[in-house]
């Protein structure tokens, strides 16, 4: 092999080098995405369940209120009757 060629070769090592070295730090940075989009899925997950649940709680406090006007709407009027 000529010194070129062994130049040549030396300079291809070191660039592999390079690039496993980059290849490593990039799966490393996608794990950690990964890893932070999981936990990310997970508060998401846990608050839209917390939403439904006070959705439903809002609704029947609605409907809770809407009855208790009726019943003192009724009072009044039979109040105003006597």
């Amino acid at each position: 092999m000529t010194y070129t060629g062994m130049l040549e070769e030396v300079g291809c090592i070191k660039e592999l080098k390079k690039q496993k070295k980059e290849n490593r730090k990039l799966k490393k940075r996608v794990e950690e995405l990964d890893n932070s989009l999981s936990i990310a899925l997970e508060v998401n997950d846990k608050y839209q369940r917390e939403n439904e649940k006070l959705k439903a709680d809002l609704a029947r406090a609605k409907e809770d209120h809407q009855y208790d006007n009726l019943v003192h709407q009724n009072e009044l009027e039979s109040l105003r009757k006597k």
